[in-house]
């Protein structure tokens, strides 16, 4: 009996591909070849901006690409892979817009951003519903409220960046400051129901060391892993961002707490301006032409709440930044930081000095904090900040000598009690603890000794 219930749902897959099947073929001929991206010429009607194309290349296998614009009465396509093969005069077929169908089997699976599985673990299942990878988000005076709070599992951002459910974060951290494993703790810990993570621009040798070392077996059988690694094309490391977040936005459709972790919003955006500058567009602040800024909204409010009253799914993103030379005011950190709900910094310093994660909680903030801490939870809060910034102001003149004790009670007090809110703040990568069980740690810190 199962065995017939499997083979009639692979024939209604195949009878509904088979009905999305083109009967009508639009053709047209490469006009030129630059870089990634090529020219094409003699498509009548012409297929608007963002619909594939097929390249009948000298190659074994076709090529695909993307119109990305018009110019000239040509339209202006980049390849989703390398342009060997391609010459002046080979035809081109229009496709559909690039889709996904996302399912519940995908989960503990990696995939790239055109859904093809990278694990060697066999083909996936499609889902009831091709996805369109680029949609708009909710609709703002629809949307839902953000959810209760959440536990992220990382006292630092539990205490100090309190999250709610449906919220979005920015990770803001230069390269080597332990990014990636506070990523695996979110993974492992965080009180959601399923994980999407998204690879931008990954080293190829680091994917299968994140998989196993970092995320574990028990990290990756409630996640779905999107990757597109450095020595893709611009525009499949475009795509892994928006094939990520419509695997997120399936899993919110179906009422499930998803949370997003997307490393990183960086690399994203060098693949926009790849695409742009290739298109003809102009380069503006450090070389990211316009449709970058305007295009990065456009993926970071996806994630969130789903329309009221649409099954109380949502999408708790975490974005990575990274700041190139720890310059946080570089045009697409400060472009996500205005986005987003909230910002968390890394600091190498910190990382130097032996507390990971390398969080620097008096610069991190989330926006959502006020309304989700309990009435006693704020005092705590609020003290143990002050202290700290207490301490970072003496800490140079103390270290020095050049303070003494008794001199002010309140750069005492910092002095005794800010390495033991430290204490609290540094964290195994395989400890776990709810937002209750951090302020009540904190709490204990606090008392005088």
């Amino acid at each position: 009996m199962n065995d017939l219930v499997e083979l009639a749902g692979s024939v209604n897959q195949a009878a509904e591909k088979i009905d999305k099947v083109q009967l009508t073929v639009c053709m047209g001929r490469v006009a030129s070849v630059v870089g990634t991206g090529v020219e094409v010429a003699g498509l009548h009607p012409p297929p608007p901006v963002g619909h594939r194309l097929l390249v009948v290349s000298q190659e074994p296998e076709s090529s695909r690409a993307e119109i990305v614009g018009a110019s000239g009465g040509r339209l202006l396509a980049s390849l989703h892979g390398a342009a060997q093969g391609i010459a002046p005069g080979q035809p081109v077929r229009v496709l559909d817009a690039a889709t996904l169908s996302p399912d519940r089997s995908w989960l503990g699976r990696v995939i790239d951003p055109t859904g093809r599985p990278m694990d060697g673990l066999g083909p996936l299942r499609d889902g009831p519903r091709a996805r369109a990878i680029r949609a708009a988000p909710p609709q703002a005076g629809q949307r839902a409220r953000l959810g209760p709070r959440l536990d992220l599992g990382v006292r630092a951002l539990d205490i100090f960046a309190t999250c709610r459910r449906g919220q979005r974060l920015g990770l803001f951290a230069a390269s080597g400051v332990g990014k990636s494993t506070l990523m695996s703790m979110l993974a492992r810990g965080a009180d959601t129901e399923v994980t999407v993570i998204c690879l931008v621009g990954e080293r190829g040798r680091e994917l299968r060391e994140f998989i196993e070392d970092d995320l574990g077996p028990e990290g990756l059988r409630r996640a779905v892993v999107v990757c597109a690694t450095s020595d893709a094309s611009p525009l499949m490391r475009r795509d892994a961002a928006l094939a990520a977040m419509t695997v997120a936005e399936h899993f919110r459709d179906e009422g499930q707490q998803v949370l997003l972790l997307m490393d990183s919003v960086t690399r994203f955006a060098m693949a926009l301006r790849e695409i742009g500058l290739a298109a003809g567009e102009p380069p503006t602040t450090k070389g990211y032409p316009p449709s970058v800024f305007a295009e990065l909204p456009r993926l970071l409010e996806r994630a969130g709440t789903a329309a009221e009253g649409a099954g109380g799914g949502a999408i708790t993103g975490l974005f990575t930044v990274l700041v190139e030379g720890d310059d946080h005011d570089e045009p697409v950190a400060d472009a996500v930081r205005g986005i987003l709900d909230g910002h968390v910094v890394l600091d190498r310093a910190i990382g130097e000095g032996g507390r990971y994660p390398a969080v620097d909680v008096l610069r991190s903030l989330s926006r959502t904090s006020p309304g989700c801490l309990l009435p006693e939870e704020r005092p705590i809060l609020l003290r143990a900040r002050r202290i700290l910034a207490l301490f970072r102001d003496m800490a140079d003149l103390v270290r020095l000598g050049a303070y003494r004790a008794g001199t002010d009670p309140a750069v005492d007090e910092a002095v005794r009690l800010a390495p033991r809110i430290e204490a609290v703040l540094t964290q195994r990568k395989d400890e776990r603890e709810g937002v209750a069980e951090a302020f009540r740690q904190l709490a204990i810190a606090l008392e005088a000794a």
